[in-house]
């Protein structure tokens, strides 16, 4: 996997979602800007041995709209519509090779992986899970992740990146008010 995209959100479809980052920010930074974008994420992601190029990256962003719509309770009728037809297209299929190997495949990888990102999403909504989703505390962030803490208080997206952020605003302002 490549440093590009962010990983560690819990789950693929918060991994997702993040592709779009600081969103609702004056810093929203679009990370799937074009197909082959699109391509490379899913060469990170999913589950294909060879490399992955889409015709075009429109459905993964209508994809995205539509799982972030749902994780975050802002679902309308159209956009329900919209992850039933993303849910109901072919996932990949499983095939074993000559020497044992699993390889996946489908017609259409890239229609097929937005499929296995809008099952996740469905199936996260659904589950025991999915009262442990949280925003990000840090302030220019705000992205979603699975909280797999065991008291359940995990307050930032990566304690590498969002929570030394936060840490270190509040020792500077410790520092400044002495």
């Amino acid at each position: 996997m490549t440093d590009r995209f962010r990983a560690g959100a819990g789950r693929l479809c918060l991994d997702f979602i993040r592709t779009l980052r600081y969103r609702g920010t004056p810093s929203e930074e679009e990370e799937l800007p074009d197909a082959t974008a699109w391509g490379a994420w899913i060469d990170a992601f999913g589950p294909y041995a060879a490399p992955v190029r889409p015709a075009s990256v429109d459905d993964a962003w209508a994809a995205r709209e539509a799982i972030h719509a749902l994780l975050t309770g802002s679902l309308r009728p159209a956009t329900r519509q919209r992850l039933n037809r993303f849910a109901a297209l072919p996932v990949p299929a499983p095939s074993l090779s000559a020497s044992g190997e699993v390889w996946w495949q489908a017609a259409d990888p890239g229609s097929a992986m937005l499929a296995l990102l809008t099952r996740d999403a469905l199936d996260l909504v659904t589950s025991p899970e999915f009262s442990r989703v949280r925003r990000c505390a840090g302030p220019r962030c705000g992205a979603l992740f699975l909280d797999t803490s065991r008291p359940g208080t995990r307050r930032w997206c990566s304690m590498e990146i969002c929570g030394n952020q936060a840490k270190k605003s509040t020792y500077r302002a410790k520092a400044a008010a002495h």
